[in-house]
Formats: structure tokens, C-alpha cells, sequence
């Protein structure tokens, strides 16, 4: 790889966004694996990174991107040619990320994906995957013929969610913040605008909510459990404050369960990968957004100001 250059997203300074650059391809080192990134998520995380907002941050320049999909290129661990996935072991966070066409990752932060899989969709199925399937069968203990609310759910996390729940057999409302996003929820659920969220809207208490929003919507949607009913938290976009009547918590009798993929990712790792092969397949459906590095501010926009379908990746084949 001597002598070649490689397309990078590197991040100067905090509060803007990384410029694209041309650098020579890194080299691996013993214990790392070289990747050709074809495709790399662009997340809330990532953008908390880019904005300096993250409990961990890297030092600059660095490239973001937490998770990515490529080709091993060299690897002492990995066979050359193979698909993987990469993510965790510090990546885009203390370590340089997944936002550029080769990146230099640990062997360990690699793991294999089936031949022929969307590197899109193996980039960034893996958290909605896990995080809709903890949500609904760990945290939520969702039942049959249960009713369950979901938030966001055109969204990647809340539409796999509203999937994963309507196969428990429930029945499953899901609310969006957006009119151009009520023809987006899957056929599985019916589709509730977050400002007309009422009893007389979702067809009276609901026994679970999974809320992948937060803020003023979390709060509305407490109103709408049974009592002992469930709500499991797994996002903040709308807000990460809510304000509550604890009198008013207490009589209602609500509980409020946060889905923690650092501690439940392992546990339900086999799952997510399980729904991998069905969202290959066509069984599953999860919305993605597609754009080239040099559309970066693009992407950006349409993440920040939720008009996003779904993911949003970087295509960097």
C-alpha cells in the first residue's frame, strides 16, 4: 500500500465538521487489521463526537465514524477478501474511525458478515438489530397481545422495533414527529402523529411504549401506560430532559427502564445477527439514506433536523 493515497474525513476542531483530505493509506501494525471501507454509518454518536459533546472524545485531527463496513485488505487475525463489520474497541472515539476509505482498525473491533451483504445494511444494522430486540423482549417484556407505542417509528431503531413487536404479537402504534413520515411506519403498526398523541388516538392505555425520542414525547407518552405498564427508554433526540410530577408518577405507577446497549449488546448479540439474515432476505425492512463523503454537510442536515429516513451512511466505495 506504499505510496497510495486515500480519501479521509478528518475532524479539526470540535463544533465542525471534518474537511475531506487526501493522505497516504495507513499501514497495519502486528494485533491491527487494514480495512477498505465501502460503508460507514453517520449517527447521533458520531455527531455528538463532531460537536464535542461525547463523555469520550478523541484527540484531533482524528476521523470519526464508529461503525463501518469494508474488505480486510491485510490482517495477521482476518482472511484477505473477507466482508466485515467494524465497530467498538475505542473506535471513532479514542481511536481514529471509520470515515475514510482505508482504516487501520484492532483485529478485534472486526467481525465477519455473510458474502453478498449490503455493506449499508451490515454497517448499520447491528444497533437497531440489538437495540430493537432488547427493547422489546429484555426491557420491555413485550407479550402477546400486548399494545405497544413506539416512538420515532420511521426511524431505523423504531421501525425495527415496531417489526420485532408486531411479530411478538402485539399490537403496535407507532408515532412520528413529521407528517412527510406517517406513509414511512411500517404497515405493522398505525402510524400517529407525536402532536395529536392522545388516549382517543391510540385507541385508549397502551401496556408498553418504547421511546427511541425522549423529551417533551417521552413525557407525553407516560400518560398514555396502564398502570404497571412499562416504558424502556432508548433514545434522547427530541431532548435529553423531560420534566415529570413525581406525585402524579408515583399514582401512575409507570416504570421507566433505560435500554443500555454497553451492557445488554453481548446478551442479545446472537439476536441481532439472527435479524440480519432476515433484513438480507427482505423479511425485515430498515430504512437507509445513501451519500458519497463529499456530501458530508448533506447528510449531516438531514440527521440534525430529523428529516432523515431511517440510517443515514456514507457510501465510500
Amino acid at each position: 500500500m506504499s505510496g497510495e493515497m486515500s480519501r479521509a474525513l478528518v475532524l479539526e476542531q470540535f463544533g465542525r465538521l471534518p474537511r475531506l483530505v487526501e493522505r497516504p493509506v495507513p499501514e497495519a501494525s502486528p494485533g491491527q487489521t487494514l480495512v477498505r471501507m465501502l460503508a460507514s454509518q453517520v449517527a447521533h454518536l458520531d455527531l455528538n463526537v463532531v460537536d464535542g459533546k461525547f463523555g469520550i472524545l478523541p484527540d484531533l485531527p482524528a476521523v470519526p465514524g464508529t461503525n463501518g463496513c469494508g474488505v480486510v485488505l491485510t490482517s495477521d487475525t482476518h482472511p484477505e477478501g473477507a466482508l466485515v463489520r467494524v465497530n467498538g474497541k475505542g473506535l471513532g472515539l479514542r481511536l481514529d474511525g471509520c470515515w475514510t476509505e482505508h482504516a487501520v482498525v484492532p483485529d478485534a473491533a472486526v467481525i465477519a458478515v455473510p458474502e453478498g451483504t449490503d455493506p449499508a445494511l451490515a454497517c448499520r444494522f447491528f444497533t437497531p438489530a440489538s437495540t430493537a430486540w432488547a427493547a422489546v423482549h429484555s426491557v420491555a417484556a413485550v407479550r402477546a397481545d400486548e399494545r405497544v407505542l413506539v416512538t420515532g417509528a420511521a426511524g431505523a431503531v423504531g421501525s425495527l422495533t415496531v417489526q420485532v413487536a408486531a411479530r411478538a404479537g402485539a399490537e403496535v402504534i407507532g408515532v412520528v414527529g413529521r407528517a412527510s413520515k406517517l406513509d414511512h411506519v411500517p404497515a405493522a403498526a398505525k402510524a400517529v402523529l407525536a402532536t395529536e398523541m392522545s388516549l382517543e388516538t391510540v385507541g385508549g392505555q397502551v401496556d408498553a411504549v418504547v421511546d427511541t425520542v425522549g423529551g417533551p414525547v417521552l413525557r407525553d407518552a407516560l400518560g398514555l401506560v396502564r398502570p404497571r405498564g412499562r416504558v424502556a427508554l432508548v433514545g434522547y433526540t427530541a431532548g435529553r430532559d423531560f420534566s415529570v410530577d413525581l406525585a402524579d408518577f408515583l399514582l401512575a405507577d409507570v416504570s421507566l427502564l433505560p435500554v443500555n446497549l454497553m451492557t445488554r449488546g453481548k446478551e442479545v448479540a446472537a439476536d441481532a445477527e439472527r435479524l440480519l439474515t432476515e433484513l438480507a432476505a427482505g423479511v425485515l425492512s430498515l430504512p437507509i439514506e445513501r451519500y458519497g463523503p463529499e456530501r458530508l454537510t448533506e447528510a449531516v442536515e438531514r440527521l440534525r433536523t430529523g428529516a432523515a429516513i431511517g440510517r443515514v451512511v456514507l457510501e465510500l466505495a
